[in-house]
């Protein structure tokens, strides 16, 4: 049987088994084995505990658990209750300014969380029902509590980044610093975006009112909320980019740093903890079990000699490379409506990147690109996570449509910062020459 037509029966067979519900790690680790087995025999299943355990043990997921913890423990610790207070007394009185700081903090939350699951969901419980109760727009409510959340795959520390760097050999501290200035983008272009729509539409996010305002002297007292969040974000992303830590070192700082914050916040409870432990260990589990599953996958494939196949195939298609980066740009965004990002990362970075690197472009630039393009995923229907989210915790009355309808403005913003970061590559590529040459 020819490569081609067993890279065709494979992607068919996977796909299927998605298309009927099987969860990714299983369709994935699933397909592998019967292939291997049915390619080489029952000698080759022997190969398999070997490859997940050495998935499992790379030292540079051992990151993800510690962001991961941080980020759940920051969202029980009363810190996005403090933030919000100080940027509902600073931002009030400004149209809209109530959705601009809600985004403001869900990038503050990215910086120290890593997931958007965090900041989704905190501010879900606690900026939606503030906003509707002063009469801002669903839309922009809605929309700007989702669209802030998933800057937490882009502004380091990122998740995602981690996996990517782990499949790809590129430096985690690279892909850190390369989304930084992307994420900033975004935020802007997000704040702006609500700046304007609020000033030509003042009922979209009215001002509060003005006994809601606070005195200057309560502004002033408010700015303590930040301290802390500030001191995290400097030694978590600082010990990373000045090189006096490793990304698994620092993320070591920054769960402990976590465990501060809970306790000066007076919400270090037993319960706290558990809790924290808890939802990471479901994540990480699964993370995990994805990354294994899409491991054998991939070793099974590349032994077949198909992604040589495939990379031949499409350098030799007579377009200009940009035509091809866009085309899998569009890929991404289809699976995006379709897939998590893990798995979509599981399946194509292992056949795309070294295409990217026979056309001459920065693997470290195309894996920042794919995370923008990932942050599209989260709001996309039907699969999009962030509409989940935010669904499990909004009051009753707020329904899926209204969810779904207002991603749509922030989808199109996320798509121009796509746009902006392929054409003009130093975005992203500016700030890790710079720093690390």
């Amino acid at each position: 049987m020819s490569i081609g037509l067993i890279t065709a029966f494979m992607f068919v067979s996977m796909l299927g088994l998605l298309a009927v519900g099987l969860p990714i790690a299983f369709s994935l680790g699933s397909v592998a084995s019967l292939y291997a087995l049915f390619l080489w025999g029952p000698a080759a299943l022997y190969a398999i505990p070997g490859i997940c355990l050495g998935a499992m043990t790379n030292f540079i997921l051992v990151a993800l658990p510690l962001f991961i913890f941080m980020g759940n423990l920051l969202e029980r610790s009363g810190l996005a209750d403090d933030l919000y207070q100080a940027m509902s007394r600073w931002m009030g009185p400004v149209k809209g300014g109530l959705a601009m700081g809600t985004v403001l903090i869900a990038a503050m939350f990215a910086a120290m969380a890593g997931v958007t699951a965090v900041a989704t969901v905190t501010l879900g419980l606690i900026g939606v029902p503030s906003m509707l109760k002063r009469k801002y727009d669903k839309g922009i409510v809605l929309g700007s509590v989702m669209a802030g959340g998933a800057l937490g795959v882009l502004i380091p520390p990122s998740a995602p980044m981690v996996i990517y760097a782990f499949l790809t050999g590129e430096s985690v501290g690279r892909m850190f610093l390369g989304g930084v200035v992307p994420g900033l983008l975004l935020t802007a272009l997000f704040v702006v975006y609500i700046g304007i729509r609020c000033l030509i539409q003042p009922h979209m996010g009215p001002a509060l009112p003005r006994e809601e305002r606070g005195t200057f002297e309560q502004k002033i007292i408010s700015l303590r909320a930040v301290i802390l969040p500030v001191m995290l974000i400097i030694t978590v992303l600082g010990g990373i980019f000045t090189g006096i830590a490793t990304p698994t070192e620092a993320a070591g700082l920054g769960a402990a740093g976590s465990l501060v914050c809970a306790a000066v916040y007076r919400r270090l409870t037993w319960t706290t903890l558990k809790e924290a432990s808890y939802q990471t260990l479901k994540l990480v589990g699964m993370i995990m079990l994805i990354l294994s599953a899409a491991t054998v996958f991939a070793n099974v494939y590349n032994a077949l000699g198909a992604a040589d196949l495939i990379q031949s195939s499409i350098a030799a298609l007579p377009v200009g490379r940009y035509m091809i980066l866009i085309g899998m740009q569009i890929t991404w965004f289809i699976l995006g409506c379709l897939l998590d990002t893990t798995g979509i990362m599981m399946i194509t970075i292992p056949v795309y990147v070294p295409i990217i690197k026979s056309l001459g472009f920065d693997p470290m630039w195309f894996g920042v690109l794919f995370i923008v393009n990932m942050e599209m995923g989260f709001l996309t229907p039907p699969f999009g996570l962030n509409l989940f989210y935010l669904k499990g915790v909004t009051p009753p009355e707020i329904t899926m449509g209204d969810i779904w309808r207002s991603v749509t403005p922030f989808v199109i913003l996320q798509a121009i910062g796509l746009v902006l970061c392929i054409v003009f590559p130093k975005i992203i590529t500016w700030l890790p020459t710079l720093v690390m040459g």
